[in-house]
């Protein structure tokens, strides 16, 4: 889901900008998501179609830090 939203969570977590912590507690959040195939079918779609900068799902539970990541 990060790279859909341009994000490179391992350049971030080298240049400080996540911490390690930060990173386990957003795989956790994926982890425990309640709508892992509608996140399946639109990671596909994303796929399919990479110049579409859609945002996450609203279902997604890492919106906020990757909003936040992406603005800074």
């Amino acid at each position: 889901m990060a790279g859909t939203q341009g994000l490179d969570l391992e350049e971030l977590i080298l240049r400080g900008k996540l911490t390690i912590s930060e990173l386990d507690d957003a795989v956790l959040r994926c982890t425990g998501c309640t709508q892992p195939g509608s996140c399946e079918n639109w990671l596909a779609a994303m796929a399919a179609a990479p110049e579409n900068d859609a945002p996450p799902p609203a279902y997604c539970r890492n919106t906020s830090l990757f909003a936040e990541l992406a603005g800074g």
